[in-house]
């Protein structure tokens, strides 16, 4: 018998494959949600934001 322990499919999934962050701990890459927008000039971009058009 070996002294390494079996870890399941979604225990592996989540922790193989890449070192922990030295700074932060992190097992992965955080996913961050942002977005840009492109307005033809600012009065496209206020009718969008006040719902006009």
């Amino acid at each position: 018998m070996t002294d390494q322990p079996t870890f399941g499919f979604e225990t592996r999934a989540v922790h193989a494959g890449a070192a922990p962050d030295p700074a932060t701990g992190a097992r992965v890459t955080p996913i961050v949600q942002s977005t840009a927008f492109v307005f033809e000039d600012s009065d496209d971009a206020a009718a969008l934001f006040n719902l006009q058009k």
